[in-house]
């Protein structure tokens, strides 16, 4: 029987408001077992961007990296973010480290080809990007990883990677030694039938039930790419995938996926 080992991604709208974050942060010291943290960024590069003068600029809701944006979201994911959670952390008990993927070359990344959008400095993953090795070596030793989103190519260039795929392609790769349970943490209860009413949470979701949402509009834009890639770790062997809200992990009201 494999172990078990828990994965969770922390969204950008709980990371904007500290008392949310740290409230966050005590729920996560208390899951026991193995586990990794995957944090993205929040709005605080952006506003740094602001008052540098540079205007952000997102494409149905993912950024541009431009040298100028790189520098500053390196600075916030790999800097002050994974600082702050990865001190945070330390605080409550538990043993984090606070990584990058070019640490210990733990997440390589390509860069994302030009096509009808130029994404600059943006990184894709694919199979064999994950150093699982360093990773279990770490989770052996008792430490708690915490990834941000920022990855490099092997040859000196640091990327943005989206932290979804990030959290959905470290599952992926070590449910291969390990029963992975993935949570996507956000600020809702989980998939709403209705964005406007937090109480429709759609506790089961299936493939077949998600295309047919997907279909009649219902689920909203934002919530597609965090369920492609959910369903998409589902089918490559991780066991469970949970989508709920960042300060109700141990509450039971969430929404639960699986491919049937």
């Amino acid at each position: 029987m494999k172990p078990e080992l828990k994965i969770f991604k922390i969204g950008g709208g709980i990371i904007d408001r500290e008392t949310e974050l740290f409230e966050f942060v005590r729920l996560f010291a208390q899951v026991e077992g193995p586990k990794i943290l995957v944090h993205g960024g929040g709005k605080g590069a952006s506003e740094m961007l602001y008052r540098l003068g540079i205007a952000p600029n997102l494409v149905q809701g993912r950024r541009i990296t431009d040298a100028a944006t790189l520098d500053i979201v390196t600075m916030f994911y790999a800097g002050k973010t994974n600082k702050q959670l990865v001190a945070g952390l330390q605080a409550r008990g538990t043993n984090a480290l606070g990584l990058s993927g070019a640490d210990g070359n733990v997440i390589m990344a390509t860069k994302r080809p030009v096509g009808e959008i130029d994404y600059g400095f943006v990184g894709d993953l694919s199979e064999g990007s994950v150093n699982t090795r360093l990773i279990e070596q770490l989770l052996q030793l008792g430490l708690t990883p915490v990834f941000c989103a920022i990855n490099h190519d092997g040859q000196g260039q640091l990327l943005n990677t989206n932290a979804d795929t990030i959290a959905a392609s470290v599952a992926k790769a070590l449910s291969v030694n390990y029963a992975v349970a993935l949570h996507f943490c956000f600020e809702k209860r989980g998939v709403l039938l209705d964005v406007n009413d937090e109480d429709s949470v759609i506790e089961k979701m299936t493939l077949a039930n998600y295309g047919e949402l997907k279909e009649s509009g219902a689920i909203s834009a934002g919530m597609l790419p965090k369920l492609e890639n959910a369903f998409d770790a589902l089918q490559f062997g991780v066991e469970k995938v949970v989508i709920e809200h960042a300060l109700c992990l141990h509450e039971p009201l969430k929404t639960t996926l699986c491919l049937s």
